[in-house]
């Protein structure tokens, strides 16, 4: 065997002269100790290299395979540092301040004219990412309001997304990390060596499969499909089935992240809420009885293509990786990729637009395969009850309809009470306040009058994946929720903070599921549909009184 591959590698080398590709052939540049350089003019083997590609390539994997990668190559491979310096060099991140509806029109026709990153819009300001370069003409396009109303939030990218990324001296990960644990320990999910850490595709993947194998009774890992690149986009199915009548419908709650790639605290987020109710599973009584009449699908990578790029290639990528009709500009937003009133998502005609949902619905083959997998599930005795949609970051619990302010879902008042629950909830856990208000408003909030006419906004709302749980699938408690933070790190949020927006969510998670059990999870839409009890009764006045401290508005239907 090494006799063939030596004659495979000799017969190459002889036929395709030796390049630069594995450092071996004509000297190249060498610097002395005392920093002198001596040059040799380049070798016809380059032109016999451009001639023979492929041999070249076999010949170069052959020799690396038999003796090792050339030092050179590692010595010339740029630092981390280099490669985030190279890429992120002089952009920043400026915060808006806007408080009108026309600063919001001209803030929105501004950055579609300039094609900039918006990173978070609220009722209180909005976050652009931009080159120094580019402040000088969005200034000038902005009235003279918005001009001295921004300031730095983010001064130097590039540092930050260097600092954001995992140690290369971190513990990664082992499976042993988990099985060599007892039971008992397993309870605190903040012990757990996996949470410490933002963690890799691969890594995830396997985490996953572990605990199908820990707890086989009640967890089961599935793949819901393939990526637009081939990759799997697993979940964890938790709960226990009845045995007294298998053949009813099983009540079901979605939680999904990783919809847009750089929002690694939205994949962590729903790993971490997962494995504290795995493991609190007959040891809460909550918990206990919630997996007992409800299945939790937890759906971490919806979007794995863009999260492996954003650990390989560009840490702020946003999209998926799909090929659109514009070659220099891939990737589809995808959530704004299905099907309900998707033709409002239609002024993001541009494929180089960060919310670019395609040129027809479902385009992007993660939310069609998401979609396909819950009408077939829904076809199968399954009946959807929520959908929890982790993104980052504004710390906010948003509520359909995300596509129009004009219509208001019929089941607005049990969406308002159940939101502001959940932000009670996570204030109560950690201090941390989370605003409640509809997906539909823009960065200011509008009165009545101008609700119904056609203005520009930050973001385009259709085609949202709450929006189509909703309403086609029937999930009538559909909440987005934007993590941690308010701006200070953005979507490069410590790995220390891994832990309490963790715990944050799991909270929330349980009053949602405390909500459901008081009033059965489905919400009828007869006529009576307000008659219907829920779990929360009992803090009805505690909860009016949060309404208004949430800044929750409530909108009426046209009439």
């Amino acid at each position: 065997m090494k006799l063939g591959s030596a004659s495979l590698v000799a017969t190459l080398v002889l036929f395709v002269p030796a390049v630069q590709g594995v450092g071996i052939g004509p000297q190249r540049a060498v610097s002395s100790h005392h920093d002198q350089s001596i040059h040799v003019s380049p070798s016809p083997s380059n032109s016999n290299a451009r001639r023979f590609p492929l041999l070249t390539r076999l010949r170069d994997g052959f020799v690396e395979l038999l003796f090792g990668q050339h030092p050179s190559k590692a010595i010339n491979q740029p630092s981390v540092f280099d490669r985030v310096q190279n890429k992120y060099a002089n952009e920043v991140v400026l915060r808006f301040n806007v408080s009108s509806v026309e600063e919001e029109d001209a803030l929105s026709e501004a950055v579609a004219r300039l094609f900039l990153d918006v990173w978070a819009f609220t009722n209180e300001y909005v976050d652009i990412r931009l080159h120094f370069n580019e402040v000088a003409p969005l200034l000038g396009l902005l009235p003279s309001s918005l001009r001295s109303s921004h300031w730095p939030l983010i001064p130097d990218l590039a540092a930050a997304v260097y600092q954001s990324l995992p140690s290369q001296n971190a513990v990664p990960f082992d499976d042993s990390d988990i099985i060599s644990q007892p039971r008992i320990a397993v309870l605190g999910a903040g012990d757990n060596i996996f949470f410490q850490d933002y963690q890799p595709l691969p890594v995830i993947g396997r985490w996953m499969r572990l605990v199908e194998a820990m707890f086989p009774s009640y967890v089961e890992y599935v793949s819901i499909g393939k990526s637009f690149e081939g990759r799997d986009i697993p979940a964890l199915r938790v709960g226990v089935q009845s045995k007294a009548d298998p053949t009813s419908r099983r009540k079901t709650i979605v939680v999904t992240g990783g919809l847009h790639a750089r929002e690694w605290i939205s994949t962590s987020t729903v790993n971490y809420v997962a494995w504290s109710f795995i493991t609190s599973y007959g040891k809460e009584p909550l918990t206990t009885k919630l997996l007992a009449e409800y299945d939790i699908v937890f759906i971490p990578v919806v979007n794995p293509d863009g999260v492996e790029y954003t650990w390989q290639v560009d840490r702020l990528w946003r999209k998926s990786r799909q090929e659109t009709n514009f070659r220099f500009c891939r990737g589809l937003d995808l959530d704004h990729a299905f099907g309900y009133e998707w033709d409002n998502s239609a002024v993001q005609i541009d494929p180089c637009s960060e919310s670019y949902g395609g040129e027809e619905p479902f385009q992007a083959v993660e939310a069609k395969v998401l979609a396909n997998w819950a009408m077939n599930e829904s076809n199968s005795n399954v009946q959807f009850v929520g959908l929890v949609d982790l993104h980052s970051y504004s710390q906010q619990v948003l509520f359909p309809f995300t596509y129009s302010c004009k219509i208001d879902p019929p089941n607005l008042e049990k969406l308002e009470e159940l939101a502001a629950g959940i932000a009670k909830s996570i204030r109560l856990a950690n201090g941390e306040s989370y605003s409640v208000t509809s997906a539909c408003e823009g960065a200011v909030a509008m009165d009545e009058s101008a609700r119904h006419k056609h203005r520009s906004r930050v973001e385009s709302g259709g085609g949202s994946a709450i929006d189509w749980f909703y309403h086609e699938m029937g999930a009538h408690y559909s909440y987005q929720i934007k993590l941690r933070d308010t701006g200070t790190y953005g979507f490069l949020l410590p790995k220390e903070h891994i832990v309490p927006v963790g715990e944050e969510i799991f909270n929330a998670m349980k009053y949602f599921g405390d909500y459901l059990l008081g009033n059965n999870g489905i919400e009828r839409f007869s006529g009576h549909a307000s008659d219907s009890s829920s779990a929360s009764d009992a803090e009805t006045d505690d909860s009016d009184s949060l309404l208004g401290n949430q800044e929750l508005r409530r909108r009426k239907i046209a009439k």
